[in-house]
């Protein structure tokens, strides 16, 4: 399966809960496949996808998602000790590892070779580090959101893009309606 794959089956799945998507490609697919006034798209920031969803699960009650990549998490390392030492039961931060940057044209990145993030987000401290394949994503995804435990899943996909067009809200309508849907 390749990302557009993964997103598509979760769909349903994260529907109901706040989401804040990586930037580029994985915000577009989402978007195309599912928009909702709870999903929060990355249009810039690359690596913060993590770090603004844990942020979100800390100030309020409601189950978070952050779906970002393997890419983007290895340019922010530095959120994995963050989420390890501040551990929040209702964050889940689930890693789309494709072994590529996927939105620049699927050039490999250190997790497709010999990088492992569930290894590294263990050794940042996270407790319940999950790695799985693609295609038993779905079980793992709602026991973790169900769960009261913080979880990090990685998740071992094929590289691959599909052709889609930009997201046209504009940005503050993004930021307005979400905000909303947090209050809500």
């Amino acid at each position: 399966m390749i990302r557009s794959e993964i997103l598509k089956d979760i769909a349903p799945i994260i529907r109901d809960h706040l989401v804040v998507c990586n930037i580029g490609l994985p915000s577009q697919e989402l978007h195309l496949i599912d928009d909702q006034p709870t999903n929060f798209y990355m249009l810039g920031t690359m690596g913060l996808s993590s770090s603004i969803g844990f942020g979100l699960a800390l100030a309020q009650d409601k189950p978070v998602i952050s779906i970002d990549g393997d890419g983007s998490v290895l340019t922010n390392l530095g959120t994995l000790p963050t989420i390890a030492n501040n551990a929040t039961g209702n964050y889940t931060l689930l890693i789309i590892d494709n072994g590529s940057y996927g939105s620049t044209g699927d050039q490999p990145t250190y997790a497709g070779r010999k990088t492992s993030l569930a290894a590294v987000a263990t050794a940042c401290g996270c407790d319940n580090v999950v790695e799985v394949q693609d295609k038993d994503l779905g079980p793992v995804l709602r026991a973790a959101i169900d769960s009261d435990d913080m979880t990090i899943i990685v998740c071992k996909c094929d590289s691959g893009n599909i052709k889609l067009p930009v997201i046209t809200l504009d940005p503050v309508v993004i930021k307005h309606r979400f905000m909303q849907a947090v209050a809500s």
